[in-house]
């Protein structure tokens, strides 16, 4: 495959801007990292600089491969990180936008690569329970409905990519927090610290700059690992409930 790859470039020092690089000998069965592998050797042996781009486990676990590939958060495969993205879903001779994620809470660092350390921030105000020290409990010490047991595994399934705040057109982050929220919320062991959390983690969510949900479903859209748009309203619907409760 013959691939023209238009990649963001910026440095510390400037503003940035989209520079083309032309591959001839593109696989269809590399990932999309990879493709960025061999260009990044081709650019160091001609003494250039590497494209900067973030990435770790390359197995669609970690969610640090985050960037805009074609105007779409992760690419244009639905529930697929940029590390599972195989160049055969790509025409032969296209050509390959690739950007950064772009949202006020995550600013560029260098090139592909942003500092996402808001959404670490949000975890800190509340996505925690308070579990006494000592020795393990039984497996089954506490009985856990099915139903509430598969909402919180689907909503423990987040990577924290970011690619919600990314595609999100207010730059929200509703989806990752509604996701942390739920996933506590409906454990037995989360309730001690039900409405502190959901009232001190959205708070942090908007000190930090992320938008507000309108509830336009991009996020869910790019999702990899298809948290639903339903987690948001269970997180509203404890909010409320948090917020009116000191008042009864």
């Amino acid at each position: 495959m013959r691939l023209t790859l238009r990649i963001w470039r910026q440095s510390t020092k400037d503003d940035g801007r989209l520079v083309d690089y032309r591959l001839d000998d593109v696989s269809e069965d590399m990932s999309f990292l990879e493709v960025l592998d061999v260009l990044n050797e081709e650019l160091i042996l001609a003494g250039d600089e590497p494209v900067a781009f973030d990435h770790d486990c390359r197995e669609g676990i970690c969610g640090m491969c985050g960037m805009m590939i074609n105007g779409v958060a992760h690419g244009p495969e639905r529930a697929t990180t940029a590390c599972q993205l195989h160049m055969r879903h790509f025409a032969d001779g296209a050509t390959i936008t690739v950007e950064p994620w772009r949202a006020k809470p995550f600013p560029v660092v260098r090139d592909l690569v942003v500092d996402r350390s808001a959404l670490d921030r949000i975890i800190e105000a509340g996505g925690y329970i308070s579990a006494p020290t000592g020795s393990a409990p039984d497996a089954h010490a506490v009985a856990v409905p099915k139903p509430d047991a598969d909402t919180a595994f689907e909503s423990a399934a987040c990577i924290g990519c970011g690619a919600c705040v990314a595609a999100c057109p207010n730059g929200s982050g509703m989806l990752f927090t509604a996701a942390k929220i739920t996933h506590l919320g409906v454990l037995p062991q989360g309730q001690p610290e039900r409405d502190s959390r959901v009232l001190d983690m959205v708070r942090a969510h908007d000190d930090l700059g992320f938008g507000g949900c309108t509830n336009t479903g991009e996020c869910t859209a790019v999702c990899p690992k298809g948290v639903p748009l339903d987690s948001i309203g269970r997180l509203n619907r404890d909010l409320l409930r948090a917020s009116l409760r000191p008042r009864r």
